[in-house]
C-alpha cells in the first residue's frame, strides 16, 4: 500500500475544513488523529500540533509556536528519549499513518530522495492498519 505525500501544498482550508480529517506529524510520520477530535480539533488544547510537522514541540512539550517544527536541532538527550517514547507510545499505538511529509521523501532541492523506502518507514504492519 503506498501512503500519499503531505506537502505544505495543502491549504490551511484544506486542512481544518468542518468535517475534514485532522492531521498531524512528528518525524516526518503523518497521523489522522480525528479520533481525539477533543484534544486536536478546534478550540482544543492541542489544537496549536495540528497541520504541521511538531516533532519539536512534541518532544519539549511544548505548544510555543517557535517550537511547532520538525526540526530537532538543539534538543537535549532526555527530549529525544521522551520524543521516541512519545511517537511509539502515543502516535503510533493509537493513530492511524495516513503518508509522510514531503521533508521525508523528497530531497531539499525536490527531487525524489532514492533511499526513501516505504517498506523502512515506521509504520504498522498492514493488519493493523484496517
Amino acid at each position: 500500500m503506498q501512503l500519499p505525500s503531505w506537502s505544505r501544498c495543502q491549504s490551511p482550508v484544506q486542512l481544518f475544513a468542518e468535517g475534514q480529517p485532522i492531521y498531524m506529524a512528528v518525524k516526518g510520520v503523518v497521523f489522522d488523529v480525528s479520533s481525539a477530535k477533543e484534544f486536536y480539533g478546534k478550540g482544543a488544547p492541542y489544537n496549536a500540533l495540528v497541520g504541521k510537522d511538531s516533532t519539536r514541540g512534541v518532544a519539549k512539550m511544548s505548544l510555543d509556536l517557535a517550537d511547532l517544527t520538525h526540526d530537532t536541532t538543539g534538543l537535549t538527550e532526555e527530549e529525544l528519549k521522551s520524543l521516541d517514547e512519545i511517537f511509539n507510545n502515543v502516535y503510533k499505538a493509537k493513530y492511524p499513518i495516513v503518508g509522510y511529509t514531503a521533508r521525508r521523501i523528497l530531497n531539499e532541492d525536490g527531487s525524489p530522495n532514492l533511499n526513501f523506502r516505504p517498506e523502512d518507514q515506521p509504520h504498522f504492519s498492514i493488519k493493523d492498519e484496517f
